[in-house]
């Protein structure tokens, strides 16, 4: 079962593109970078597709200094003749187990302009501390995430739901029907191997080893480049005790009732940000842009996959009984799933969104996302139900300098007018949780139509 991405966009331009560079895809492991490579390969003519972890496919980067005698060794391998080099796709799988690699991706680009090159790999950012001149300049990016919304919908073959979705704005009849879609992707979460067996048993009892398999994964992976055994007990520590503080903020010093210092602690969640595993979102004071997150401030846990979470807090069976499931786990469930579906967008960079505080010493105020969007910072407020308090989202627009709001919630699109208790009127855009991964249309759509009355 091949899913399709919507990265696949990019890579087919990428393809197309006149002054190509070797390209590097990029991404937590397991969330389909492989899968995603191979079903592209079929675009060419001829592609040879190789792995890092095997020796035989590694010695090509061993045995030669030169990309020339590489790529005619790889040729004569694949049975491939040397006039078919545009024709053909390079694929370097695993790439983090050979930093030679890596730094030898600048030569393809300058010496085998015409050979397409795609590289992959876990965990890259802790092998480029080991490459001794990166190709900075002579490679291009690409971030692949779990499959959001969107993608579990075509996986699903959901094309209807899908084709409902993706029109702007959307029409009430398909309200029901996606909400119930979105809370059973909810629950599962988006990395591939889950969807697929879900997708094929229909069974969420089936889905316990899976979740153990690609969590018992990350842990091996990430304490291999730890460097002594204080540095393996606090990514242990961590990765054992941070599911119960998902979606709230944290204090690095004593993290999770342990011993461990700030600075222990702050080491070890970077290298877990950095390997895509757990990450830190930061907040921002800005209510103008650009968004500048503030470092000094504490940051928000942000998982890879929600359905991850989940299991880990063993609390899907129980969300099976909810008809709204902001309500689950201290309500910190759909707020976590709305920013991984908004990372889950970007291609380009990795980036995360932010959230908005106001913190004085008497009182202090939350938003849970901003975005910044034609040159605005819209706020995000996810809220339980049709109503809910919007305290903080009425000190941010007291602030701002323009009049458009967002709340994501279980409720049907529309658009609103409404005042802050200090009289700053607004308009606030109702979007249920299923449209998230549409919130770039819809805030397009949003700030070229609504006027204040």
């Amino acid at each position: 079962m091949n899913f399709y991405r919507h990265i696949s966009n990019s890579l087919t331009d990428w393809k197309a593109a006149d002054n190509r560079k070797p390209l590097i895809l990029r991404g937590a492991r397991q969330v389909g970078k492989t899968t995603l490579i191979k079903e592209f390969s079929k675009l060419y003519k001829h592609s040879v597709l190789l792995n890092l972890e095997k020796p035989a496919d590694l010695q090509f980067f061993e045995m030669y200094t030169d990309v020339k005698t590489i790529v005619d060794g790889l040729f004569l391998t694949n049975n491939i003749a040397s006039n078919q080099i545009s024709n053909t796709l390079l694929f370097i799988d695993e790439i983090q187990e050979s930093p030679k690699a890596i730094q030898l991706l600048r030569y393809f680009y300058e010496e085998i302009p015409e050979l397409h090159v795609i590289a992959a790999g876990s965990l890259l950012e802790f092998a480029i501390r080991e490459v001794e001149s990166f190709p900075v300049g002579r490679v291009e990016f690409r971030y692949l995430y779990p499959l959001n919304f969107k993608e579990y919908l075509a996986a699903a073959g959901n094309t209807v739901a899908l084709e409902h979705l993706q029109q702007v704005p959307l029409k009430p009849v398909a309200h029901t029907v996606l909400l119930k879609l979105f809370n059973q992707y909810a629950i599962i979460g988006g990395m591939p191997e889950v969807v697929k067996t879900y997708l094929n048993t229909q069974s969420i009892s089936d889905l316990p080893k899976v979740y153990e398999s690609i969590w018992e994964t990350y842990k091996n992976d990430v304490e291999k480049y730890t460097t002594n055994n204080t540095e393996r007990n606090v990514i242990k520590h961590i990765m054992a005790t941070a599911h119960l503080y998902v979606d709230q903020r944290i204090k690095f010093q004593n993290f999770g009732n342990s011993n461990y210092r700030s600075r222990e602690v702050g080491e070890a969640m970077r290298n877990l940000d950095a390997a895509k595993i757990i990450q830190l979102v930061y907040p921002t004071t800005q209510v103008e842009v650009p968004i500048i997150p503030d470092f000094k401030k504490s940051p928000r846990l942000q998982f890879l996959d929600t359905g991850i979470v989940n299991h880990t807090l063993g609390i899907q069976a129980e969300m099976l009984a909810l008809s709204d499931l902001s309500n689950s786990y201290k309500g910190a469930i759909i707020p976590h799933l709305v920013t991984q579906e908004l990372q889950s967008l970007n291609t380009f960079r990795s980036s995360k969104p932010n959230f908005w505080v106001r913190e004085k010493s008497q009182s202090s105020s939350e938003v849970d996302v901003v975005v910044q969007h034609q040159g605005k910072i819209i706020p995000i407020e996810v809220k339980s139900g049709s109503e809910g308090t919007l305290k903080s989202l009425h000190q941010f627009m007291d602030r701002t300098n323009h009049p458009f709001a967002v709340r994501v919630y279980a409720g049907e699109f529309k658009v609103e007018q409404q005042s802050t208790p200090s009289g700053t009127p607004y308009l606030l855009m109702n979007l249920p949780y299923y449209m998230v991964t549409m919130l770039p249309e819809y805030l397009t759509y949003f700030t070229e139509n609504g006027k204040l009355e």
